[in-house]
């Protein structure tokens, strides 16, 4: 029997090989042939078109980019800030960044919710968690927000701090789509003080530059915003970036002459005066007699939608009638031209004085005759009118030349913006110079008459009003001199005598600013009033109010100029309003010592007196702190030490702790008022009460 074993059939191999070889070839085929089209884009680009792409490569490098410099700062006299540059940064999310985990948002979006709402607690815990996940409910992953804010302008700090909060303090910050925008912006840290003259600024939306639009931003812009830079394109290994060619140059810091604690004064009390009297508006400006820094400046106006009084149009520099403060100007004219020499000399005014043809001048308050120092005193218009008419009456248009020599027309040059010179008619009639002499038909802005005032203090001298007394630039500190107008307007003698009228509109018998008297500060200065115009007419009902001085009147440190426009509530006279706002700076001035004066009100000081020592326990501590301390004679509470046993002790004039230690080691519970030493206490001492009973003890400082 034989047998025979099946046979056992094999792959073929030679198949599968024709198979692989034949993928192989495609491979190659595919290889080869992006090879064949590479190299003919490359021969084309390189060869071909070269002059074409070489063209685009230098038009690309050759492309600048302007870089914007850091704007100056606005400095305070004392160097505070008034005006700066702070960065703020908006967080965002990208619910569709490549890595943004949202396992694990949602893990931890309960900690940082709670975090967000302990220190941005505008929404609470559960509306920020409901904002963080509300953009992700029921919408598709390529229908996430690409930039979810979470935060706008906050600051580097805050930015910081948000960053350690849970979720978003993952080291690599595309996990959690946090992104951070930052940008410059123009800040004021005293808030609205003195903002109107100060300025703002706004951007450009052509260059997107920053320029100011107002203040000292726009009058100054050319040396706070600096010199832009430039950057060129240059080519890296793996893209072209930006190259700083021209650095950037920042622009100047600005010193201003502004006294932040004198501004502090001046708007307080010009608000105060405001809402007192419930006026539309006010203007007030203190200003250094020697030097004409001016300290201070306000702008108050009443807002339309709250009726609080807020930071409003710079009318310090605009024109209107000034009203009897410009009598001032008209005698220093008369003066020195010697149109009135002898200040005894009677003037007649009577009721009425009809000059020119014109509707007769009047005077509020009047006598057959005044003496010619007693014409500002009086505020009479008909004495004005008469003085200045007598010589020139017969040539008006010499008194405008004559007004343009003492450089009255002058542009101040302060850095205010919107600055106006006085408007007086170049060509009057006589019956125009006639009302133009005692403050009507001329529009002249309230820092043109301060000006003059400041020349009167200041024997003469016509000193410029300035508000910027330094530059400070990168490697220039320059500090701008005092300059002047014209080095005098009047001799020393008739500023004196002008002065000394001034005063006597205070301290005169009939002067219009008598109840501007005070024992502390001597004003003088002169009151106005004019009317407003409606319909082409004089409205007397609608008034605005200024009073012009100076203070001390003996030695003058301050000029000042306040004006109020239509005062409805009580006293509605220049005095009452705008000489009160006068007499309330100086006299806060005074009070914080700011006049070269001292403010310890003693007129007697105490003398071998020494300071009051608290009571204490042992009388041989008062003899220590006598003797470490070199005292003299001196003073101090003996606390006495009679009360039996078991009884409430005493602790008068005792300090806190040694109060409360003896209550308590005689068992008795403390209850305190107030803080220093003790004035009283209940139970009295010696009382028998009970242990633990509560000792009320009312403490004061000395």
């Amino acid at each position: 029997m034989s047998t025979t074993s099946p046979r056992r059939r094999t792959p073929k191999k030679k198949d599968n090989r024709r198979h692989i070889l034949w993928r192989y070839f495609l491979i190659t085929v595919m290889i080869m042939c992006f090879a064949v089209a590479i190299s003919v884009k490359l021969f084309s680009t390189t060869v071909l078109h070269a002059d074409r792409w070489n063209k685009k490569a230098m038009e690309e490098l050759a492309r600048t980019d302007t870089i914007k410099p850091e704007r100056g700062e606005i400095l305070a006299a004392d160097g505070n800030v008034l005006a700066t540059n702070l960065r703020y940064y908006t967080l965002r999310i990208d619910y569709r960044s490549e890595r943004f985990k949202r396992e694990r948002l949602l893990l931890s979006v309960d900690s940082l919710a709670d975090s967000l709402a302990k220190y941005y607690p505008h929404r609470s815990k559960d509306e920020w968690k409901a904002y963080f996940l509300q953009p992700m409910e029921g919408k598709a992953p390529n229908k996430w927000p690409r930039a979810k804010l979470i935060l706008r302008d906050i600051s580097y700090a805050e930015m910081m701090h948000v960053r350690s909060f849970p979720y978003l303090n993952m080291r690599n910050r595309n996990r959690s789509g946090l992104t951070v925008e930052s940008r410059l912006r123009r800040r004021n840290p005293y808030g609205d003080m003195a903002r109107r003259s100060i300025g703002s600024i706004s951007e450009d939306p052509a260059t997107g530059e920053f320029h100011g639009i107002s203040g000292l931003e726009m009058a100054l812009d050319t040396l706070l915003y600096g010199v832009p830079g430039r950057a060129k394109k240059i080519p890296l290994t793996h893209n072209i970036v930006n190259w700083t060619d021209v650095e950037p140059t920042p622009g100047y810091n600005i010193v201003t002459t502004i006294d932040i604690n004198m501004q502090d004064i001046v708007e307080n009390e010009l608000n105060a005066l405001l809402e007192e009297k419930n006026a539309d508006w006010g203007v007030a400006v203190l200003m250094e007699v020697k030097t004409g820094d001016i300290k201070a400046i306000s702008n108050l106006e009443k807002s339309p939608t709250t009726g609080k009084y807020i930071e409003g149009m710079n009318r310090a520099v605009l024109g209107f009638e000034p009203g009897s403060v410009v009598k001032t100007l008209s005698m220093l004219v008369a003066l020195e031209d010697g149109i009135v020499t002898n200040l005894n000399e009677a003037i007649p005014t009577g009721g009425s004085w009809a000059y020119a043809g014109g509707k007769p001048i009047t005077d509020s308050h009047y006598t057959s005759a005044l003496k010619v120092s007693e014409v500002l005193e009086h505020s009479s218009n008909i004495g004005m009118a008469r003085i200045i008419t007598r010589e020139y009456g017969d040539k008006p248009d010499d008194y405008y030349k004559r007004i343009e020599k003492l450089g009255f027309f002058d542009p101040m040059n302060t850095g205010i913006a919107g600055e106006r010179i006085p408007n007086f008619p170049k060509h009057p009639s006589k019956l125009t110079l006639s009302r133009v002499s005692y403050g009507y038909a001329t529009e002249i802005p309230p820092l043109s008459t301060l000006a003059v005032y400041n020349a009167i203090a200041n024997d003469g001298r016509y000193v410029r009003p300035r508000l910027v007394k330094r530059l400070i630039g990168q490697d220039v500190d320059s500090v701008l001199p005092v300059t002047y107008i014209r080095d005098s307007i009047c001799s020393r003698k008739n500023a004196a005598i002008l002065r000394d009228m001034l005063s006597q509109v205070v301290w005169g018998d009939h002067g219009t600013g008598r109840r501007l008297r005070n024992p502390l500060v001597s004003i003088a200065g002169k009151t106005g009033t004019s009317y407003m115009v409606d319909s082409g007419r004089y409205n007397t009902s609608r008034k605005r109010l200024t009073f012009c001085g100076f203070f001390p009147a003996d030695n003058p440190q301050y000029s000042c100029i306040v004006l109020t426009c239509r005062p409805r509530e009580g006293a509605v006279g220049a005095a009452a309003t705008s000489g009160t706002v006068l007499k309330n700076i100086a006299l806060k001035m005074y009070s914080r010592g700011m006049l070269g004066n001292s403010s310890d009100y003693h007129e007697n000081p105490a003398t071998g007196s020494g300071p009051t020592i608290f009571a204490c326990q042992g009388d041989q501590r008062v003899g220590n702190l006598k003797n470490a301390l070199s005292f003299g004679a001196f003073s101090y509470f003996a606390t006495p030490r009679t009360v039996p046993n078991g009884t409430v002790p005493s602790v008068m004039g005792l300090g806190l702790r040694d109060a409360v230690n003896c209550l308590e080691r005689a068992g008795f519970n403390v209850r305190i008022h107030g803080d220093g030493y003790v004035l009283s206490q209940s139970p009295e001492a010696g009382a028998n009460v009970p242990k633990s009973t509560t000792i009320n003890l009312s403490l004061t400082h000395l």
